[in-house]
């Protein structure tokens, strides 16, 4: 089929790039050189310049050196948003190490497991997270722990080292590393939970590059390098935070206006008084900015790129949040092993309310059947999404069937359902997986089902994803109890919150006398969820 989309593309815009042989340090390095007095960082008040950014995270490189991390070394990062993550997260690549990203909301089995999959040795957390990383460290090859503290934690551990001590450690610079960026993993960005399930995908130095300059590319004309601020609530250790957030803000000079967690009035003077011109968010942000009483007393169109991601973006919502606040919001598409973005409705030609919109730049993607996976679908029918371009991971760590699986032929298998019409715009219809969303977060059905099965009232779980107003998708657990058993909805959530992450706990419990199962027994989540609707 024809590559139609690339149509839309104006003269003066590439519908392909050509990407240099950047390591992704390389990126923050050419900064430092053209804008190295620039604002890289805004942190509760507090400023950093990129000069100054990369000094520490010069300084952060050779104190991993000096611990012994070396090219190929996995070092964990378990942080909320703040000046340390960035410093962290480019030291790490500087001593040629692999930053593992952890979300610090996991509790103890699931870091354990990442831990224990990426084989890292040094971790960096967030202090009061340390009570959960002394449970199950014993267990994990975990040596060194550098904790970070942003205000008057009191949590205390002999064990780890402060961030700003270990810092001012370093007696040298680092030893320069050679890098192969489309060979050598910078990234291991984990896609689910506790279980087996949970893949590390690798993304190279290629990847992450590629997509940031992509990410440039597709918004240039909204783009004034060295004179942009983007406002990152989004969590950094996310893959749309780490792309459309720091990395997009360090390649072009902008300063990056760092949140550690959304709280509206927060957000709202934030923006009021610091006047960001982008803001990377998920739609429950944008339902968060649009139900505010006073949303358009705060200069909400200062920003020119408002680009939703991780979720669907409802037509109403997007339709009231224009109209209210005069800021233009583009909805796009992107996943993990894609480094993550491979669409997004464009500002040079037309939005379509609904669609995902088209390619970036030298990204390839086609709807095909879903019996035989190669055969394209005629426009306006549904079909896998498939995708090709270099910003499309290197493969599973360690999962050498799951990464053949996906990775078919040079194309990237989704696992989400699609159309495409005659513009090449896309439409995501369905998820072939299923895995839910709720507020941006991956959660997998499986990771919260096996937590439910271990109480040991019920006798079978099935867990779904059931629609939200807010966060677009909320987990609902529908359980089978043990005969001579009994429980509570209550019960349950408080159980399932000692085991899981917040974003996976059920909002809502149902207790059935049996649920739907084929003939050989298997449940039919299909079926449980289709009742839901």
């Amino acid at each position: 089929m024809e590559k139609v989309w690339k149509k839309h593309y104006p003269d003066h815009l590439k519908s392909e790039i050509e990407i240099p042989e950047l390591a992704t340090t390389d990126m923050l390095q050419q900064t430092i050189k053209k804008f190295g007095d620039h604002k890289a960082i805004h942190f509760y008040g507090r400023e950093m310049t990129y000069k100054e950014l990369g000094k520490q995270a010069e300084a952060f490189a050779s104190r991993l050196q000096e611990d012994g991390v070396s090219k190929g070394d996995r070092v964990a990062l378990m942080l909320p948003n703040c000046p340390q993550y960035v410093i962290s997260y480019y030291g790490i690549l500087q001593a040629g190490g692999t930053v593992t990203q952890v979300n610090p909301m996991l509790v103890g089995g699931e870091l354990e497991y990442i831990l224990n999959d990426s084989g890292a040795k040094t971790i960096v957390i967030y202090k009061p997270l340390l009570p959960v990383l002394n449970q199950i460290i014993d267990q994990t090859d975990v040596e060194k722990v550098i904790q970070v503290s942003l205000g008057d934690e009191t949590t205390e551990d002999d064990l780890a080292v402060e961030f700003t001590d270990y810092i001012k450690q370093a007696s040298n610079p680092p030893n320069p590393v050679g890098i192969d960026p489309e060979e050598d993993i910078a990234v291991l960005q984990y896609t689910g939970g506790t279980t087996g399930r949970s893949k590390g995908a690798m993304l190279t130095h290629r990847n992450i590059v590629t997509n940031t300059i992509q990410a440039y590319e597709f918004f240039k004309d909204e783009i004034e390098i060295g004179n942009e601020r983007s406002l990152t609530v989004i969590p950094l250790f996310h893959v749309f935070g780490m792309t459309s957030g720091m990395n997009l803000s360090v390649y072009t000079a902008a300063m990056n206006i760092i949140l550690p967690k959304f709280e509206i009035e927060e957000v709202l003077q934030t923006i009021k008084n610091l006047k960001p011109t982008s803001f990377p968010g998920v739609p429950t942000m944008y339902v968060a900015l649009n139900s505010h009483p006073k949303a358009e007393e705060y200069g909400l169109d200062s920003i020119k790129i408002c680009n939703s991601g991780s979720a669907p973006m409802p037509g109403e919502l997007m339709r009231s949040f224009e109209a209210k606040t005069g800021a233009k919001i583009l909805e796009g598409y992107g996943l993990t092993e894609a480094s993550p973005t491979t669409h997004c409705n464009p500002m040079f030609s037309k939005r379509k309310p609904g669609s995902i919109g088209i390619g970036v730049p030298s990204t390839d993607y086609k709807v095909v059947d879903l019996s035989d996976g190669t055969t394209e679908v005629p426009y306006g029918e549904t079909g896998e999404l498939i995708i090709k371009g270099p910003q499309v991971m290197k493969g599973y760590w360690n999962m050498p069937e799951e990464t053949a699986d996906t990775l078919r032929d040079g194309w990237l298998y989704t696992g989400d359902l699609a159309r495409m019409d005659e513009d090449g715009y896309a439409y995501i219809v369905d998820r072939k997986k299923d895995m839910i969303i709720a507020s941006g977060y991956n959660v997998y059905p499986r990771d919260v089902e096996e937590v439910l099965y271990e109480h040991p009232a019920v006798q079978e779980a099935v867990v779904v994803g059931v629609p939200d107003e807010y966060r677009g998708e909320t987990v609902k657990a529908v359980l089978v109890l043990n005969e001579g058993q009994s429980t509570t909805e209550e019960e349950i959530i408080a159980y399932c919150r000692e085991h899981l992450a917040a974003y996976k706990i059920p909002r809502m419990v149902d207790f059935r006398e049996e649920l739907p199962k084929t003939n050989v027994g298997k449940i039919l989540r299909r079926k449980v969820r289709e009742e839901m609707a």
